[in-house]
């Protein structure tokens, strides 16, 4: 049986985890439709999820559709969980985009599509609630051609629209030809000449959807289940199943972790390639050791205690899992969100920014801090991008954030969940520090006050923006032990997650340009003397030394993050608009006519995105609507520079540094 992973996606509100529901119902998994707003869906299995009537968490869910098993991936239509939409995007085959008829394209519509785009994902477009008052055809048809992509290919029209009884009529469409024939010149000879069957044009969509060059529109009603089922052909005709070769090497990426009943941690991973049974010792991890580089990544291995595979509406324990399935692995005790199994599949880029915002979590009276950060922990586990930060001087932790609502949703968790009373600081934006030239530094063995039985020297030079931080070798490999480049390697990584203000270090190559080291004493008859030998935390203690005086020297730059803002808004209100998003510090660069309203682009900092979001309905007349998404870091030009308290023992300070990392002080 062929399998598809299949991906339902949407902005907020517009139907999809109630399109869901009704899937499930027509495939005969479920007796009765849930519904959102009584909490009784199938995916939204979360407490939290069933009261605010919003997915939040990915969740699967699987059924059979004639010869395929299709896993159905329901995912967050929030912009808030961003992160959650980004990991199920590698892994799926193809995509459902769900529209609503009466709202129509919608701020996040726009960047989902975008990304498919991007991907060249195999996507459907569904246009849903036709039975409600207000629900458009023709002029919505238009309107997503001209906001999403003119790639269109209808596959039929609606009858008694805006009622209970609207119904989706399949069909052939004469604008259809045209976007078809586009890509493919032998249909429009064919249709000349009268030898254009139904048939051969069928096959052309189910040709070009599978390519991504084309997207098939439906319409229909979650509600009602009018045109869920001619969906479900469309699934099942025009998606590609997946591929990959059960006996080929082992491959696959974990996309999800969460915990069991009994703490146990529990991971959702695809199969690009080969065949996973139970028992197996397998490698995971976010890259590999190649001979010749110092390092790629983090690789660990484990035993499969347990697995199930997804089919027939649940996840059933079985012995082996083969290429192209989703399956809940259980023993990785050490497994992460990103990590690869087996060999990595093909490298995946980062579809969607990372969190731009930071709050302090601040426990309640009774809260004990150490039960804190375990609940937060875990919780990092299951969303890494929350990006925990913990001082331990200060007995603060602080989390990175995408908005308010994900803020609202992590302290209903604790609370929920863990019985811990939390509140939050204020959001303030997650700045980073650019090098602002090139510093180097070297420390010697037993020179200039070292007390480190290691030589290390490190220059830093920057790098163009989105290069993150590269580690090279300035010096010979086998000058001393790997071990010791390792540990210089990740103890730089590690020290750039603070620069002179606080701020991650990005954009940067920082190359190791001086080694040296005292080789183990191992003379006859004589025990280990560690005071005459090198161990890798002698490097450990004296590269973030050397690597904060290089910083010094090359200087940083404090970056804010800054979005992209689109505004579409009636064009009479531009004129008290523009005022409004200059008080925010807002650029706006362009401006655009769509009918009756006017579209404004430009740049706002990532800060102030909230409060645009609170001020657009006032000068707008509440018809305003925003898209924002993170475009670049800046310079910070206005005010005083921001910073940010350190944690840990603080390098800049070089006595105290020693004073907490070293005992031998004297030597």
């Amino acid at each position: 049986m062929h399998v598809l992973n299949l991906g339902i996606l949407a902005h907020v509100d517009a139907g999809k985890t109630s399109l869901t529901e009704r899937l499930l119902h027509t495939a005969g998994v479920i007796d009765e439709v849930g519904s959102v707003d009584d909490g009784s869906t199938t995916t939204d299995t979360l407490a939290l999820e069933r009261r605010r009537g919003i997915t939040i968490k990915s969740a699967v869910v699987s059924f059979p559709l004639d010869d395929i098993t299709v896993n159905l991936l329901d995912t967050p239509g929030h912009p808030d969980f961003v992160a959650e939409v980004e990991r199920v995007l590698g892994v799926l085959d193809g995509a459902v985009l769900v529209l609503s008829a009466v709202e129509g394209v919608q701020a996040r519509t726009r960047v989902l599509m975008r990304v498919l785009r991007r991907l060249s994902l195999p996507t459907l477009l569904f246009v849903n609630k036709i039975d409600r008052r207000g629900a458009r055809e023709t002029d919505l048809l238009r309107e997503v051609a001209v906001r999403l992509t003119p790639s269109l290919v209808p596959m039929g029209t609606t009858e008694r629209l805006g009622t209970r009884d609207a119904r989706f009529v399949p069909g052939p469409v004469p604008s259809a030809l045209d976007v078809l024939a586009g890509h493919d010149d032998g249909l429009l000879a064919a249709y000349v000449d009268g030898t254009l069957t139904p048939a051969r044009l069928r096959e052309a969509v189910a040709e070009q959807t599978r390519r991504a060059l084309v997207h098939p529109v439906f319409y229909g009603s979650a509600v009602t289940g009018a045109g869920v089922g001619e969906l479900l052909r469309g699934v099942r005709e025009l998606l590609p199943p997946s591929g990959g070769s059960p006996d080929g090497p082992l491959s696959g990426t974990v996309f999800k972790v969460e915990r069991g009943p009994a703490g146990e941690k529990i991971a959702y991973a695809r199969l690009f390639s080969g065949t996973l049974r139970t028992r197996d010792r397998i490698p995971f991890g976010a890259g590999q050791v190649s001979e010749g580089r110092v390092s790629e990544g983090r690789v660990s291995e484990g035993r499969v205690t347990g697995l199930s595979v997804f089919g027939h509406g649940a996840d059933s324990r079985a012995d082996a899992v083969q290429s192209g399935r989703i399956a809940r692995l259980w023993g990785l005790t050490d497994v992460r969100i990103g990590d690869a199994i087996g060999e990595p599949p093909p490298q995946q880029r980062q579809f969607f920014s990372p969190p731009t915002l930071e709050t302090v979590v601040v426990p309640g009276a009774g809260v004990d801090p150490g039960e804190l950060h375990l609940a937060l922990t875990q919780l990092a586990e299951q969303d890494p991008l929350i990006g925990l930060r913990h001082d331990e001087r200060r007995c603060n932790t602080s989390v990175s954030l995408y908005g308010e609502v994900q803020k609202e949703v992590l302290q209903a968790t604790l609370a929920e969940e863990y019985g811990l009373d939390v509140t939050f600081r204020g959001t303030t934006p997650l700045c980073v520090e650019r090098p602002a030239g090139t510093g180097s530094a070297a420390e010697f063995i037993r020179q200039d006050g070292n007390p480190f039985l290691a030589t290390v020297g490190l220059r830093v030079d920057p790098a163009p923006p989105g290069a993150g931080v590269a580690f090279r070798l300035g010096v010979e490999l086998g000058a001393m032990p790997y071990a010791f480049f390792k540990a210089v390697e990740d103890t730089v990584r590690a020290t750039l997650a603070q620069g002179l203000r606080g701020w991650r270090v990005t954009d940067c190559a920082v190359t190791m340009t001086h080694s040296g080291y005292w080789p183990r004493q191992s003379h006859a008859h004589q025990r280990f003397d560690k005071s005459m030998s090198s161990t890798g935390a002698d490097f450990r203690g004296l590269t973030p030394l050397v690597l904060t005086d290089a910083l010094r020297r090359a200087g940083t730059v404090v970056h804010e993050p800054v979005h992209r803002f689109r505004i579409e808004a009636p064009a009479d209100t531009l004129g008290t608009l523009l005022p409004v998003l200059v008080g925010l510090g807002a650029l706006p660069r362009t401006t655009d006519t769509l009918g009756a309203l006017c579209v404004l682009e430009g740049t706002v900092p990532a800060g102030r995105v909230r409060e645009l979001e609170q001020r657009l309905p006032g000068p707008t007349r509440g018809e305003g609507e925003l898209e924002s998404r993170f475009g670049h870091y800046a310079p910070v030009t206005h005010g005083p520079v921001p910073s940010r308290p350190r944690t840990g023992h603080n390098p800049l300070d070089r006595r105290e540094y020693l004073l907490n990392v070293t005992r031998r002080l004297g030597s």
